[in-house]
């Protein structure tokens, strides 16, 4: 190989990946899918190595394309913070962020660590708690930009991503052969909640409430115990949860919208560096405009 790899190659790559598809991948690079097969044949073409399995239907990817995968992150972290850091220089102050805990969990992390190391004079402090308290906090100006659940009643916010949602259970228990089906959901007012439990009253499968938690570190703990099943975001399942589908007798379950809302009264320039930031990370969203 004796070419420069080229950075925005390398970003439609890492969407594919993160996406599990050519046209997802697309809506969160703002390109077209006949665009995106080309980016990719370009960059096999560089480093002159196959990335992808032949089945373009469920892309999986080849020990080359696993090799690549490390460098490209390392790569874009490191040119996004870049970036930020000149494009952005003299930005300071404290943000204020709000969003649920498994928002902060599993999404965040990564985003705020890059976030801080490209603009290292801005301080933001984390509120985690659930979404409708968050809309309220926001009403009050106590928060500065929130990363919330869209929710019938909120104000308009910016959509940034689709999120699927599932059934989640332990690895080794039955609790989705129990009749009624034994649910953990959060509090009434969770859109988790409401729409696990349409979706078993559309079906016509009976139901019972064994736990009611008010933090997703609960929800979790009653579907690692066998206690019940559980609807989980897709972001927060990992290799101890099992992932249940029609084939277990279970309805599907929509996808809800993650949207990012701002203070009434207007936030810092801090502040909406920050949110740009977000939405353009964790977005699968397609740009105003394109399909």
């Amino acid at each position: 190989m004796n070419q420069d790899l080229d950075i925005s190659l390398l970003r439609t790559f890492v969407a594919i990946v993160d996406t599990g598809g050519l046209t997802s991948a697309g809506k969160k690079v703002g390109r077209t899918q006949p665009a995106i097969t080309h980016q990719i044949k370009r960059l096999e073409g560089v480093v002159g190595r196959t990335l992808f399995g032949e089945n373009r239907r469920q892309l999986v990817l080849t020990p080359d394309g696993e090799v690549l995968l490390e460098f490209a992150r390392s790569m874009l972290r490191l040119n996004d913070e870049a970036r930020g850091r000149f494009s952005t220089p003299g930005i300071a102050g404290h943000v204020t962020l709000g969003t649920p805990d498994l928002y902060a969990a599993y999404l965040l992390p990564e985003v705020l660590d890059n976030f801080s190391r490209s603009h290292p004079n801005v301080e933001i402090h984390l509120r985690c708690t659930r979404s409708v308290y968050l809309s309220a906090a926001l009403e009050r100006e106590e928060i500065d930009i929130a990363l919330m659940t869209n929710q019938p009643g909120f104000r308009r916010g910016e959509l940034i991503r689709h999120e699927p949602v599932v059934w989640a259970a332990s690895l080794n228990g039955t609790q989705e052969l129990r009749r009624p089906l034994p649910l953990a959901l959060l509090p009434q007012g969770s859109v988790y909640r409401q729409i696990a439990i349409d979706a078993l009253n559309t079906a016509e499968l009976p139901w019972t409430l064994r736990s009611i938690c008010d933090s997703f570190a609960g929800l979790q703990a009653a579907v690692l115990s066998g206690i019940a099943v559980s609807a989980f975001p897709r972001c927060t399942i990992t290799p101890n949860i099992r992932v249940l589908n029609k084939g277990d007798g279970l309805p599907e379950l929509p996808s809800i919208e993650m949207v990012l809302h701002r203070k009434e009264q207007g936030i810092s320039e801090a502040a909406e560096q920050l949110a740009r930031y977000i939405a353009r990370e964790l977005g699968n969203v397609a740009p105003s405009g394109e399909g």
